[in-house]
């Protein structure tokens, strides 16, 4: 591996973590957080948790501090703790909570270690750890260049499969929001970057009712796109409307979801080829929280011409759409890196991409991208090297919510610990 991946840019073997101060805040729904500190406790390292809620209890209830006051009081909390505890290494999930935004930067003025976890940019059978922040606000944003890629070697690693794991998550997540509801009382602040409780009831018996009742469209849509549409249609897979890389990371953080949907669409209508037709995919994790019916309704009285070319789904098979597509237009989705390695044209409008670079994106104004997509489909052995270039910097094998089997770590991921790593 070339020095381009420095040691500062790699993921420490667990081993570095040993004897050390560790400070967990909120994780990823589920036990994953406990495990690992089983994992680190056993190597040595004193480690405790912050539960912000009854969710984050119930998973992780010893060694435990309970955090019961608002978010106006946090930075304070925190700053108190920091000073009295002295941790070497503070790790969360997601920094742009605001819990864990407020956290970084206390964290900044300690000098203390910060790992963020993140779902994966590789995915399915990848999670993300950076050093520092992750996405928009990485590291890997300032140092990705063609010339450092060029000098990346492809190189050979075993992966394990994770397998299917929605429902590991789905049923996680109602046990969390289930025990935040009932300890509500107690822990009073409850804080949560989205709804947190029995209110959160409705959104998932919705998105289960919508998969249903919309299945048979999904599968209907599926078979033209492979068939009589195939080449012949743009996909455009939406995020979830609250994803920090939309609030954060892209210029949508006021117009949300619809202000992408309608940019995109315009665009479609005046510039693309009359044959061609575009393709929204609603999020599946959104699908109970947010429908997008009327975005569309209004879109097509706008676009008369779009009536029976513009389309709608909640469910299709996304690898197959993928390779049948003639593009892809993405805000900063995983799915837009997806695309590159099923060798499909791919444009990044409106946001910020950890993949948006030359040769794997198209680097030309969205308006001529319908008409030039195949011009710019993603250099083969580029897209390669970006692939390694993130599984040996900052993917670990593995799942939050699914264990891999016969792992000796408790958290069940394939932590890679042969490479040389230094503070």
């Amino acid at each position: 591996m070339s020095d381009a991946i420095t040691p500062m840019t790699r993921i420490p073997p667990l081993a570095f973590f040993a004897g050390k101060r560790i400070l967990m805040l909120q994780g990823p729904v589920g036990p994953f957080f406990r495990r690992l500190a089983a994992d680190l406790k056993a190597l040595g390292a004193d480690v405790k948790k912050v539960n912000f809620n009854g969710g984050d209890w119930i998973y992780h209830p010893d060694a435990a501090i309970t955090y019961t006051g608002t978010l106006d009081d946090w930075a304070g909390f925190l700053n108190e703790l920091l000073l009295s505890w002295k941790p070497d290494v503070i790790f969360l999930y997601n920094d742009t909570r605001p819990v864990h935004d407020m956290a970084i930067q206390l964290a900044q003025l300690h000098a203390i270690d910060v790992f963020t976890f993140e779902e994966g940019y590789v995915r399915p059978d990848f999670i993300t750890l950076e050093r520092g922040r992750a996405n928009g606000h990485s590291a890997m944003m300032q140092r990705q260049s063609l010339k450092l890629l060029s000098d990346v070697d492809v190189l050979a690693k075993r992966e394990c499969k994770v397998g299917y794991s929605f429902l590991h998550l789905a049923w996680r997540g109602f046990w969390y929001h289930a025990w935040a509801w009932l300890l509500m009382p107690l822990m009073p602040g409850h804080t949560y970057h989205r709804g947190l409780g029995g209110r959160e009831l409705i959104p998932q018996v919705r998105s289960y009712w919508r998969k249903l009742c919309y299945h048979s469209a999904g599968r209907a849509l599926q078979k033209r796109l492979s068939g009589d549409l195939s080449r012949k249609f743009f996909l455009v897979p939406l995020q979830v409307s609250v994803d920090s890389q939309i609030v954060h990371h892209s210029k949508y953080a006021k117009g949300g979801v619809p202000a992408f949907m309608r940019e995109v669409t315009s665009s479609f209508a005046r510039h693309a080829p009359q044959d061609t037709h575009l393709v929204f995919k609603h999020h599946p994790m959104d699908r109970g929280y947010t429908a997008y019916f009327d975005v569309i309704d209004e879109l097509r009285r706008e676009f008369p011409n779009l009536r029976e070319r513009l389309h709608y789904v909640f469910d299709i098979n996304l690898p197959l759409a993928l390779d049948n597509a003639a593009g892809v237009v993405v805000i900063n989705s995983t799915v837009g890196l997806s695309a590159i390695m099923h060798g499909t044209a791919v444009k990044v409008h409106g946001g910020r991409a950890i993949y948006d670079l030359e040769g794997l994106t198209a680097q030309i104004p969205l308006d001529d991208f319908w008409q030039n997509s195949w011009r710019h489909r993603p250099d083969t052995d580029l897209a390669q090297r970006f692939r390694s270039f993130l599984i040996h910097t900052c993917q670990i094998n593995g799942n939050f919510y699914r264990r891999l089997p016969h792992m000796h770590l408790r958290c069940g991921l394939n932590w890679p610990e042969a490479w040389q790593w230094k503070t």
